[in-house]
Parts: structure tokens; C-alpha cells; sequence
């Protein structure tokens, strides 16, 4: 009868378990160190630019704010999966603060960016593409509209009519600015112009800042009236880089981000836009309209 030395059977236990994780280790490196495909991550801004998010309701269907989209935006430097970002764009612009918080994600982003002009990317919607490194834009979009504005309403006409009367007990001469009960004051107006210039020139300045060189400045102070103008138009005063469909910004996106195949793979960093309402989503300006109390407007980009 033969016998086995003590530990023998120990020693060769620790040979097996040592090779299956050495074979491990292999697999991992191999895969570590082997290029990725990667995917180009897709952000989709499709509403009115707001700052919070707006639950879906029974009359329209929910917005997701600017500190949501900015987050999706941050989130592509996370992810080593994502070679870069594409932004589409389609959207009337809106609220300052939301326009600039978005731009300022992408300006800060460690990744390359499109962004895609799809129908509409006007005022705030394209001050958020200016702070992409490339501008693809269907060639019929309606963009530019670069400018800011503030909008009042004024009851006193029919106030009077219904012989309604408001009294303001004010501790100073424009605390009651912006009212709908009364016409504006010459002071007034020029308090509110100089806000309105002032978010122009920021706005202005975020265009210059991502445009750089690109810009054509003779032809972009003349659309500095607010115009709107096709994604044509736009090519040839510099504010758009391309023309093309949203398949073309894709590809330009898997470019810039070093993927060769010809289908990139998409990772949709988006937040859902919820669910539209029972009747559809009503109009930015109806909604406006029902929203509004009576006090300061909202400055906008739109």
C-alpha cells in the first residue's frame, strides 16, 4: 500500500487554484487593455429650456429642467464607455439661467461635442449649441433669433372698463415694477432695457466664446437684430459648421471621438421627456399665459 506525504495533496491544491487565477488575471488585462468600441451618447433637448423639472400633466406631457440635462451632460465624462456627445436640439429657447447652465456643462466637458440644429434651435436653444465643439444643422432648421426679452402685460384698459381699481402702498418708487394695473414709467422701461442688454451681451458674449474664429463678424453683428434664419444662412455667417441630417451628426460625433465603425453605437444619456398629456402639449406662449401671476416677468431667452 503506498502512502502520500504530508501536504503533498495541499501543494497541488494550491498549483490548481493558482493557475485558475492566474488564467483570471490574463482574461482581465486582455480585456482591460483591448480598444473599446465605445458609443456616442445621445442628450435630447425638446421643449421650452427650463430650470425645474416639470411633471407630466393631464394637459401636457412633462419638461425636464436645465439642472437635469446637465447633469445627463455631465455624466458622459463618467463613463468611459462614452467617446463622446451628441446634443439634439430642438427647441424654441427659454429661460436665461436654464440656457446658460447647460452651456456652461458642455463648455466644461472633457469630451468631445455636436450638437444637432434639428427643426427649431432658437435664442436659448442655440445659445446651448454654441457651447458644442461642432454645429450640425438640418439645412431647413430655424435657428439663430439670438437676443433676450422681457414681456408685460397691461390690464388697465379693461380695469377701467370693469371699473376695477388697484391701489399700491409701496415702501419704494418701483416696487410695484412691471405691474399690469398701470402703464410703465419712463424709469422704468429703462431699468428693464438695461436688464435686457445686459443678458444680451452675456448671451453674445457665450456665442463669440464658442464660436471663436468660425464667427463671419461682419455678417454676425447684422444678426445681432434677433433675426431668425435657416440652417443655411446660419453656415454662412459661422454659427453653424455643417448641414445635414441627424445621421451626419452622429457620424461627425463618432469621429471626434475616435470610433471607426461605420453604425456607432448610441448611449441615450437623456432623462425621459414623460409622457405627453391627454390633450398634447400646449404651446410654450399658452402656457405662458396660464402660468403668469401678476408681478416681474421672467427675462428669457426666446
Amino acid at each position: 500500500m503506498a502512502f502520500r506525504k504530508s501536504g503533498e495533496g495541499g501543494g497541488y491544491l494550491l498549483w490548481v487554484v493558482g493557475g485558475l487565477l492566474g488564467l483570471a488575471l490574463l482574461v482581465i488585462l486582455s480585456y482591460s487593455f483591448s480598444p473599446l468600441e465605445g458609443c456616442v451618447g445621445v442628450v435630447e433637448i425638446k421643449n421650452e429650456i427650463v430650470v425645474d423639472d416639470i411633471p407630466s400633466s393631464l394637459l401636457s406631457g412633462g419638461i425636464y429642467g436645465s439642472e437635469s440635462i446637465a447633469k445627463s451632460i455631465e455624466s458622459a465624462d463618467k463613463r468611459p464607455d462614452v467617446r463622446a456627445l451628441l446634443v439634439v436640439i430642438d427647441s424654441p429657447g427659454g429661460s436665461v439661467v436654464g440656457s446658460r447652465q447647460i452651456y456652461d456643462a458642455l463648455r466644461s466637458l472633457n469630451k468631445s461635442s455636436v450638437a444637432y440644429l434639428q427643426e427649431l434651435a432658437a435664442s436659448g436653444g442655440y445659445m446651448v449649441a454654441s457651447g458644442t465643439d461642432t454645429i450640425v444643422s438640418n439645412p431647413d432648421a430655424l435657428t439663430g433669433n439670438i437676443g433676450a426679452r422681457m414681456t408685460f402685460l397691461e390690464y388697465r384698459g379693461l380695469f377701467e372698463k370693469l371699473g376695477v381699481n388697484e391701489t399700491a402702498i409701496k415702501s419704494g418708487a418701483m416696487k410695484d415694477m412691471g405691474t399690469p394695473a398701470r402703464e410703465m414709467t419712463p424709469g422704468e422701461r429703462m431699468v428693464f432695457e438695461s436688464i435686457v442688454n445686459e443678458s444680451f451681451e452675456e448671451f453674445k458674449g457665450a456665442v463669440v466664446e464658442g464660436r471663436g474664429s468660425r464667427l463671419n463678424m461682419g455678417l454676425f453683428e447684422e444678426a445681432l437684430d434677433a433675426r431668425v434664419m435657416t440652417g443655411r444662412q446660419a453656415q454662412k455667417i459661422g454659427l453653424v459648421d455643417k448641414l445635414g441630417g441627424k445621421k451626419a451628426a452622429l457620424l461627425e460625433a463618432a469621429r471626434l471621438g475616435g470610433m471607426e465603425s461605420g453604425e456607432p453605437k448610441v448611449c441615450d444619456l437623456s432623462p425621459s421627456n414623460g409622457r405627453r398629456g391627454l390633450l398634447g402639449s400646449l404651446s410654450s406662449d399658452v402656457l405662458l399665459v396660464f402660468s403668469r401671476t401678476i408681478g416681474l416677468p421672467r427675462l428669457s431667452y426666446s
